[in-house]
């Protein structure tokens, strides 16, 4: 009994960790959109930087774009909301934490792809990509299901 709360407590920090991610990232687009920055803000030289990007096209700005890619990405989000429910439904929590998660950080940029017809995109890694922490969020999400898929084939 005590395990199961441990875990249920551990879930639920994570939860809670992603939803804040995901206000903090809302909170820099709306900085970013609302022009609250002259210009790019150095965090580390120039190597990390936040300034703001619009982007047009999917992960690592691969070029899709248009109405295709918002109802595509609908589908892949219902899907993955379906699959979530079913797992949990399984007591595979933990799986279905994370694929919450991603779902959560998708929601995020799918919105802005909605509302601004793009995503916004704020943080920059010299030599790599610009991205947001929704980005961030579903990465985490995507790395971390993987571990717990692998480990339930084991």
């Amino acid at each position: 009994m005590f395990n199961s709360q441990l875990v249920q407590q551990k879930i639920a920090m994570i939860f809670m960790i992603a939803v804040f991610f995901i206000i903090f990232d809302r909170f820099f687009k709306s900085l970013f959109l609302g022009n609250y920055f002259a210009g790019p803000v150095h965090i580390v030289g120039d190597s990390i930087s936040l300034f703001f990007q619009s982007n047009y096209n999917i992960a690592f700005s691969l070029p899709v774009t248009g109405l295709f890619l918002n109802v595509f990405i609908i589908i892949i989000l219902l899907s993955l909301l379906a699959h979530t429910i079913y797992l949990y439904k399984k007591k595979k929590i933990n799986i279905s934490v994370f694929l919450f998660i991603i779902i959560m950080g998708a929601t995020s940029n799918l919105f802005d792809r909605l509302k601004y017809g793009f995503v916004v995109d704020y943080f920059n890694v010299s030599y790599f990509s610009v991205f947001n922490l929704a980005d961030a969020v579903i990465l985490f999400g995507v790395v971390m299901s993987l571990i717990f898929y692998d480990r339930e084939k084991k």
